[in-house]
């Protein structure tokens, strides 16, 4: 069946969103109901989950444009999250001369988050705006069109991440990212306060 069949026959039967995505999986297609669709509104539940949250907290929608995050979050991000725009994460960390002060070993993190994006890039090749955004980036960047070209891809796992802000100095976080279950295109990543290193 085409995916245009199978769509009709997941409305014919009425199916709800996982009952859909499993007749897709199953039929190895891609839903077309899917592809370059965006998030109109963030939910409120999770805004309200994300404004509680002590520690910084953000989530970012498939173009990894930030679709909500906390005041802490806002105090951290110098640069990108206190800023008036839209806040994608990519041109943030790439076009953003003060990601380059604030992000501790900018190199080696811009190569990571490159391949972060191209493994999450691959469930949908097919969405324009995505195809725009890395153009974009390609164009205006020459780091991120060298990391582009060399083709890595890694999971977006957790782990460290140190920054040099301006007014608290160097601050080190350990990363935990979650995929939203009711809205799988939407990662919510808190930085949670690494404890302090005992000197040897």
């Amino acid at each position: 069946m085409s995916p245009t069949t199978l769509a009709r026959l997941a409305v014919g039967l009425r199916l709800g969103r996982a009952e859909r995505d499993y007749l897709f999986e199953l039929a190895q297609k891609r839903d077309p109901d899917q592809l370059g669709a965006e998030i109109d509104d963030m939910p409120p539940a999770v805004q309200a989950c994300v404004a509680t949250i002590g520690a910084p907290a953000y989530v970012l929608d498939r173009s990894w444009t930030a679709r909500a995050w906390n005041a802490a979050a806002e105090r951290l991000f110098v640069g990108w999250l206190d800023r008036p725009g839209e806040p994608n994460l990519l041109r943030f960390i790439f076009l953003e001369p003060t990601a380059r002060l604030l992000i501790c070993a900018w190199e080696e993190r811009a190569r990571r988050v490159a391949a972060e994006f191209r493994a999450a890039y691959g469930a949908h090749l097919d969405d324009p705006s995505l195809r725009g955004l890395i153009a974009e980036l390609r164009q205006q960047s020459e780091e991120f069109a060298q990391f582009w070209m060399q083709h890595g891809i890694v999971g977006r796992e957790g782990g460290e991440r140190t920054f040099h802000h301006p007014t608290e100095g160097f601050l080190r976080y350990e990363q935990v990212t979650f995929n939203l279950a009711s809205e799988p295109d939407l990662k919510l990543t808190i930085l949670v306060q690494a404890p302090a290193r005992l000197l040897p």
